[in-house]
Protein backbone atom coordinates (compact mmCIF):
# COMPACT_ATOMS: atom_id res chain seq x y z
CA UNK A 1 0.00 0.00 0.00
CA UNK A 2 1.50 3.80 -0.64
CA UNK A 3 2.62 5.50 2.23
CA UNK A 4 0.15 7.77 3.16
CA UNK A 5 0.93 11.23 5.01
CA UNK A 6 -0.25 11.63 8.71
CA UNK A 7 -0.40 14.17 11.03
CA UNK A 8 -2.76 16.27 13.86
CA UNK A 9 -4.97 18.95 13.33
CA UNK A 10 -3.01 22.00 15.05
CA UNK A 11 -5.31 24.83 14.85
CA UNK A 12 -9.09 25.60 14.35
CA UNK A 13 -9.75 28.33 11.54
CA UNK A 14 -13.45 29.09 11.44
CA UNK A 15 -16.55 26.75 10.81
CA UNK A 16 -15.02 25.31 7.68
CA UNK A 17 -11.29 25.47 8.36
CA UNK A 18 -8.56 23.78 9.84
CA UNK A 19 -4.75 23.57 9.96
CA UNK A 20 -2.87 20.41 9.86
CA UNK A 21 0.75 20.01 11.57
CA UNK A 22 2.82 18.85 8.33
CA UNK A 23 2.89 20.67 4.79
CA UNK A 24 4.75 20.58 1.13
CA UNK A 25 8.02 19.69 3.42
CA UNK A 26 6.10 16.72 4.11
CA UNK A 27 4.97 16.15 0.45
CA UNK A 28 1.72 17.91 1.14
CA UNK A 29 -0.12 19.97 -2.03
CA UNK A 30 -2.76 21.95 -2.75
CA UNK A 31 -6.12 19.60 -3.70
CA UNK A 32 -4.94 16.52 -1.82
CA UNK A 33 -7.75 15.15 0.14
CA UNK A 34 -7.53 13.99 4.19
CA UNK A 35 -9.78 12.15 6.01
CA UNK A 36 -9.62 13.95 10.56
CA UNK A 37 -9.95 10.53 12.39
CA UNK A 38 -12.09 9.30 15.63
CA UNK A 39 -9.02 9.28 17.87
CA UNK A 40 -10.20 5.77 19.43
CA UNK A 41 -10.80 4.11 15.52
CA UNK A 42 -12.78 0.81 16.24
CA UNK A 43 -11.12 -2.01 17.64
CA UNK A 44 -12.14 -5.23 15.95
CA UNK A 45 -12.48 -8.72 17.89
CA UNK A 46 -12.64 -12.11 16.72
CA UNK A 47 -16.79 -13.40 17.71
CA UNK A 48 -15.62 -16.86 18.48
CA UNK A 49 -11.90 -16.16 20.40
CA UNK A 50 -12.15 -12.46 21.24
CA UNK A 51 -8.57 -11.77 20.23
CA UNK A 52 -7.84 -8.63 19.25
CA UNK A 53 -7.50 -8.59 15.30
CA UNK A 54 -6.87 -4.87 14.74
CA UNK A 55 -8.29 -1.85 14.49
CA UNK A 56 -9.65 0.27 11.26
CA UNK A 57 -9.74 4.64 11.31
CA UNK A 58 -12.96 5.71 11.56
CA UNK A 59 -13.04 9.26 9.86
CA UNK A 60 -15.25 12.50 11.31
CA UNK A 61 -15.00 14.44 8.18
CA UNK A 62 -12.39 14.82 4.35
CA UNK A 63 -11.07 18.09 4.05
CA UNK A 64 -9.15 19.19 1.18
CA UNK A 65 -5.87 21.23 1.09
CA UNK A 66 -6.55 24.75 0.25
CA UNK A 67 -3.09 26.06 1.24
CA UNK A 68 0.38 24.77 2.11
CA UNK A 69 3.26 26.41 3.71
CA UNK A 70 6.50 23.84 4.29
CA UNK A 71 5.41 22.85 7.68
CA UNK A 72 1.86 23.27 7.80
CA UNK A 73 -1.48 23.32 5.30
CA UNK A 74 -5.13 24.77 5.77
CA UNK A 75 -7.60 22.64 4.51
CA UNK A 76 -10.81 23.13 4.45
CA UNK A 77 -14.61 20.77 4.10
CA UNK A 78 -16.01 21.01 1.10
CA UNK A 79 -18.87 18.24 1.00
CA UNK A 80 -22.50 20.20 0.53
CA UNK A 81 -25.95 19.19 0.93
CA UNK A 82 -29.19 20.38 -0.60
CA UNK A 83 -31.53 22.20 1.36
CA UNK A 84 -34.93 23.98 0.91
CA UNK A 85 -34.30 27.52 2.60
CA UNK A 86 -37.78 28.42 0.82
CA UNK A 87 -41.09 27.80 1.77
CA UNK A 88 -43.10 24.44 0.30
CA UNK A 89 -43.53 23.20 4.19
CA UNK A 90 -44.30 24.07 8.05
CA UNK A 91 -41.04 24.51 8.78
CA UNK A 92 -39.61 26.86 12.36
CA UNK A 93 -41.38 29.41 10.44
CA UNK A 94 -44.79 28.25 10.70
CA UNK A 95 -47.73 28.12 8.21
CA UNK A 96 -46.99 31.70 7.11
CA UNK A 97 -44.09 29.77 4.67
CA UNK A 98 -46.23 27.14 3.10
CA UNK A 99 -47.36 29.20 0.24
CA UNK A 100 -44.20 30.65 -0.97
CA UNK A 101 -42.16 28.62 -3.29
CA UNK A 102 -39.19 26.29 -2.68
CA UNK A 103 -35.79 27.58 -2.66
CA UNK A 104 -33.07 25.06 -2.58
CA UNK A 105 -29.49 26.39 -1.71
CA UNK A 106 -26.57 24.00 -0.93
CA UNK A 107 -25.18 24.27 1.93
CA UNK A 108 -21.16 23.82 3.24
CA UNK A 109 -20.47 21.09 5.71
CA UNK A 110 -19.26 22.68 8.83
CA UNK A 111 -17.26 21.59 11.95
CA UNK A 112 -19.70 22.69 14.46
CA UNK A 113 -21.60 20.52 16.65
CA UNK A 114 -24.87 22.05 15.54
CA UNK A 115 -25.64 23.88 12.50
CA UNK A 116 -27.06 26.43 14.58
CA UNK A 117 -25.52 29.53 13.43
CA UNK A 118 -23.63 30.74 9.99
CA UNK A 119 -21.04 32.71 12.28
CA UNK A 120 -17.54 32.27 11.40
CA UNK A 121 -15.69 31.82 14.33
CA UNK A 122 -15.65 28.68 16.22
CA UNK A 123 -14.31 27.49 19.48
CA UNK A 124 -13.19 23.85 19.74
CA UNK A 125 -15.61 23.29 22.23
CA UNK A 126 -18.45 23.86 19.26
CA UNK A 127 -16.31 21.75 17.01
CA UNK A 128 -16.25 17.66 16.87
CA UNK A 129 -12.82 18.29 15.35
CA UNK A 130 -10.29 19.03 18.01
CA UNK A 131 -6.93 20.25 18.72
CA UNK A 132 -4.55 16.98 18.04
CA UNK A 133 -6.81 14.80 16.37
CA UNK A 134 -4.94 12.65 13.89
CA UNK A 135 -4.92 13.48 10.43
CA UNK A 136 -4.93 10.58 7.15
CA UNK A 137 -3.99 11.10 3.39
CA UNK A 138 -6.75 10.18 1.57
CA UNK A 139 -5.80 7.43 -1.28
CA UNK A 140 -8.54 6.19 -3.92
CA UNK A 141 -11.95 5.81 -2.21
CA UNK A 142 -10.72 4.31 0.93
CA UNK A 143 -13.51 6.94 2.76
CA UNK A 144 -16.30 7.58 1.60
CA UNK A 145 -19.13 9.62 2.50
CA UNK A 146 -21.21 6.68 3.73
CA UNK A 147 -18.27 6.32 6.27
CA UNK A 148 -17.98 9.54 7.31
CA UNK A 149 -20.67 12.09 9.43
CA UNK A 150 -23.53 10.42 11.38
CA UNK A 151 -22.59 9.22 14.37
CA UNK A 152 -18.74 9.16 13.56
CA UNK A 153 -18.14 12.38 14.04
CA UNK A 154 -20.00 13.20 17.14
CA UNK A 155 -18.97 10.38 19.44
CA UNK A 156 -15.32 11.15 19.63
CA UNK A 157 -14.19 13.89 22.06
Amino acid sequence: MTDRIRGVVAQLLNQRELVINCGSDDGVSNGMTFAVLNRRGAEIRDPKTGEVLGSVELPKVLVRIVRTDERLAVARTFKTERRNVGGGGMGVSGIGRIFEPELYVDVAETLRLEDKTFAEEITERESYVKIGDPVVQVVGDEFTPETTMQSVKRTDN
